[in-house]
């Protein structure tokens, strides 16, 4: 936030930025009344650019309809944003309304109409990178319903913020991990990555950044195949087990998606001279007993409950409501990853 560069900030510097008179800045930090709603968020927007020493009030005294925008939520990932969700509801402002729209596909068709189906102040969504999606976000924005993207970013689009993870640097992690625990015996075996496809930001990232670490790092490992099973278990082993056949000397395996159990299952076939380190992502139950009993390298958790939590924050700030304190412009998510293994598990699974 910028404040005043130097000396303290007064009602007079807070008047001559919000352009109004020192008796009008005082009626409304006073809440004493007589003054437009658009001079109020006038006022109180200079008040906190300038760092006033103060608490201020909220710009707006009316409910705030907040749309979370959820697919396919049997995904332990999204499951645990959904229950977070509920649970912000309870916590937050109320003067928030938290609304969540549960989806079963994530086809861009529905998840667009989803995004443009009743009248919201705000619309939170985990989307896929396509020209529908941009298209729903420029009309929510027309509509002046600002709209934050949640997990994986829509690049290019008009959205007020994203909430999520650095998703390249994810991926640089999981390939600096694997270049470096392959055993001294396979110097210059294949490495194959899973992934939802590539129409979702976050898996596109996260390959960009597994493949250029990969290149970087002056590692002999080669990534010999991207497999593209949809975030689907059944149809992941699937497709896994056709690539542990092309590739018997595959020595590693990164599933930059949530597919965990599939390829669980599928190394399990024991199609591969030895075991492939493996590679994911979430801290789940499922995950949690896979490191435990060694049958998972590391996993890469995005900590979804601090996403969904951010999310709403930069709306409350965007709409003037006081709390928002980790959200300020241009909105740059910090959202940590965080890297399990069997020696740092918390003492029981998570839920």
């Amino acid at each position: 936030m910028a404040g005043k560069a130097s000396g303290k900030v007064t009602l007079q510097d807070v008047a001559v930025k919000a352009g109004v008179g020192s008796a009008t800045v005082d009626r409304v930090l006073n809440e004493r009344g007589n003054v437009s709603n658009a001079v109020r968020i006038r006022v109180i927007d200079a008040a906190r650019e300038l760092g006033l020493r103060r608490i201020l009030p909220s710009a707006y005294r009316r409910t705030v309809r907040v749309n979370v925008i959820l697919s396919r939520v049997e995904r332990p990932l999204l499951k645990r944003m959904a229950a977070e969700v509920g649970r912000l509801g309870q916590r937050f402002d109320k003067a928030i309304a938290i609304h969540r729209t549960l989806l079963g596909d994530e086809d861009p068709r529905t998840v667009a109409a989803a995004m443009l189906k009743g009248a919201y102040d705000a619309v939170i969504v985990c989307a896929p990178d396509h020209p529908l999606i941009h298209e729903a976000i420029a009309e929510l924005k027309d509509r002046t319903c600002p709209v934050v993207t949640l997990i994986s970013d829509v690049p290019g689009a008009a959205r007020l913020a994203y909430a999520g993870t650095d998703h390249v640097k994810a991926g640089r992690s999981a390939a600096y991990f694997l270049a470096h625990m392959v055993p001294p015996a396979d110097p210059s075996g294949k490495v194959i990555v899973l992934c939802h496809d590539e129409g979702f930001q976050a898996h596109a990232e996260r390959i960009r950044g597994f493949a250029e670490q990969l290149a970087s790092d002056g590692s002999t490992l080669e990534l010999a195949e991207i497999v593209r099973g949809g975030d689907d278990p059944l149809l992941s082993e699937a497709k896994l087990k056709e690539a542990f056949r092309r590739h018997p000397d595959t020595v590693g395996l990164y599933n930059a998606g949530g597919a965990n159990r599939g390829v669980i299952t599928a190394m399990a076939a024991n199609l591969l001279p030895r075991r492939p380190l493996f590679i994911g992502h979430e801290l789940t139950g499922f995950t949690w007993r896979c490191l435990r009993d060694g049958l998972m390298t590391l996993t890469i958790d995005q900590s979804p409950e601090l996403q969904a939590q951010y999310a709403l924050e930069v709306v409350m700030h965007h709409y003037g409501f006081e709390g928002a304190v980790h959200a300020n412009p241009p909105y740059v998510s910090d959202v940590p990853i965080i890297l399990y293994g069997p020696q740092n598990l918390p003492d029981a699974p998570p839920d």
